[in-house]
């Protein structure tokens, strides 16, 4: 009777590996191989013993891969039979990003994986709950008045807060501070007085813990995880069990959904007591818009700060570190800086064009969101001649995307913003923007970034108050690696020193 039990129980052990065995297989004769550019893969575990062996570098690993590939495309063998297409081809880009829009939504995995931390929020949701919110936040982001509500902000926060803490540290001449944790704090401080009007006072000199932060890195870092999971069964028994990273990310969120309904309802009741719109942060502006359920609005209001926050940290973190390897490129900027006023108005920020040029070159090798993806929705044949099965996941890769030589040329590893430029009748720059497929940098198409011009005038005004005052020096020694998580961010932080500025 025991030996029928056990053998009972091997057999229905047996059934699901036997299954995904021969569903790996199956899968492998539906899409299409590039051959010799697909990482080796074998049945049931795919390319596991690459994908682990590179799992430290695994956004470098699949950018040379892909940029080897002649089509620009590959496909990713995972365990138990899932496949992942990979692209750093334009044409595709613009094929699931425009064209053939309607069939490459985000998709139930994706939004399933980050569903705890974002909700219905605008970058976790399609279809008719994805053009309302696109609909109305166009509309809020296109208003006068946030673009100066943001540039006030923008303002007090680098005069009052940053500048005087590098003038301390200057003034020391021995203190070394992590320039990127300094710009994650200021771009926290700005992304909750833009989005809520609530100032969380994160950049002060004492570096103080801001228990909503912390519990935000938390939940993106292992939402990040499970997104890149070889086996997502592992991470849905550790949520049903309520264990290990599962129940950290269930505490996390809880702070954060905490925080975000506490200010929701404050600002509900501040609203109340006004007769008329004194403030213009983004939730009273969807307040007022009459969108009143608590858990949307929260959603919407977390997804902003996904975008904004460590996202221009970002781009400003490697963009400093690239001018102090290039000190003519410095030197460009900083006379840009000076034939404008000490605080330039919106029409003076946008004739930086040397400054926007060697912005756009820093996010062409370090872009602060290196990989997205979507899924197709229905069977298609993507541009490279690719198929693509329903429900497969694909991925355009923007770190390889700025690392190809058929887009930027033999060069493409300097840093050289003159590649963004061409010079008028007069002599003077002028800014040659790239195909938005080409550089998918702020996405493109229906889903194109809709902070993009907050995030350069944010860029432009930290660029212009710090140069114009300051040396920032990073630690002799030090080689930043580019990681990801959501985001972009170096690992350990960028140490640097900082110089007052006396030519």
């Amino acid at each position: 009777m025991i030996d029928l039990h056990l053998s009972t129980s091997f057999l229905f052990l047996l059934l699901p590996i036997t299954f995904f065995f021969f569903k790996s297989i199956f899968s492998a004769l539906l899409i299409k191989y590039p051959g010799k550019y697909t990482p080796i893969s074998y049945p049931l575990i795919g390319s596991l013993f690459p994908i682990l062996q590179n799992s430290h570098r695994l956004i470098q690993w699949t950018s040379d891969i892909v940029n080897d590939s002649p089509t620009k495309t590959f496909l990713l063998h995972r365990p138990l039979g899932r496949v992942r297409v990979i692209t750093a081809n334009p044409a595709v880009v613009q094929h699931i990003l425009k064209t053939s829009f309607h069939l490459y939504p985000k998709g139930k995995a994706a939004r399933n994986n980050g569903f705890d931390l974002l909700g219905d929020g605008i970058f976790n949701t399609d279809g008719d709950g994805w053009k309302f919110q696109r609909q109305v936040s166009s509309h809020e982001f296109n208003t006068k008045s946030l673009r100066k509500f943001v540039e006030h902000v923008v303002d007090v926060e680098l005069n009052d807060r940053l500048l005087p803490i590098l003038a301390t540290s200057a003034a020391t001449g021995t203190t070394v501070l992590n320039f990127e944790d300094i710009l994650q704090r200021f771009a926290f401080d700005n992304i909750c007085n833009i989005a809520f009007g609530y100032d969380p006072a994160y950049l002060m000199p004492s570096m103080p813990e801001a228990i909503f932060a912390t519990a935000f890195d938390e939940a993106v870092t292992i939402i990040t995880g499970r997104l890149r999971s070889n086996l997502p069964l592992i991470w849905k028994l550790k949520r049903l069990l309520n264990i290990g990273s599962e129940k950290r990310l269930r505490i996390a969120v809880g702070v954060v959904r905490e925080f975000a309904n506490k200010v929701t309802k404050e600002k509900k009741l501040e609203l109340q007591q006004k007769s008329s719109l004194d403030s213009v942060d983004l939730l009273s502006r969807f307040l007022n818009s009459g969108h009143s359920d608590d858990n949307f609005v929260a959603d919407i209001v977390i997804s902003f700060i996904l975008a904004g926050r460590d996202t221009t940290s970002a781009a400003l973190t490697w963009f400093f570190w690239l001018l102090h390897k290039h000190p003519r490129v410095e030197s460009e900027i900083l006379t840009e800086i000076k034939n404008k006023s000490e605080y330039p108005i919106y029409d003076e920020m946008k004739e930086m064009v040397y400054t926007h040029a060697s912005l756009c070159e820093s996010m062409r090798l370090y872009p602060p969101v290196p990989m997205d993806g979507k899924q197709a929705a229905d069977d298609d044949i993507l541009p490279d001649g690719t198929f693509m099965k329903k429900g497969c996941p694909i991925t355009y890769h923007i770190y390889a995307m700025g690392r190809s030589e058929e887009l930027w040329g033999s060069d493409w590893a300097e840093f050289r913003p003159e590649r963004w430029l061409e010079k008028d009748i007069s002599g003077r720059w002028i800014f040659k923007p790239r195909d938005a497929y080409e550089y998918p940098v702020f996405q493109a198409g229906p889903r194109v970034c809709l902070g993009k011009e907050m995030a350069f005038l944010q860029m432009k005004r930290v660029v212009a108050g710090v140069l114009r005052r300051f040396k920032v020096v990073p630690v002799a020694g030090i080689e930043p690696v580019y990681v990801s998580y959501f985001t972009a961010k170096m690992k350990g932080g960028l140490p640097v020193k900082i110089e007052e500025r006396n030519e």
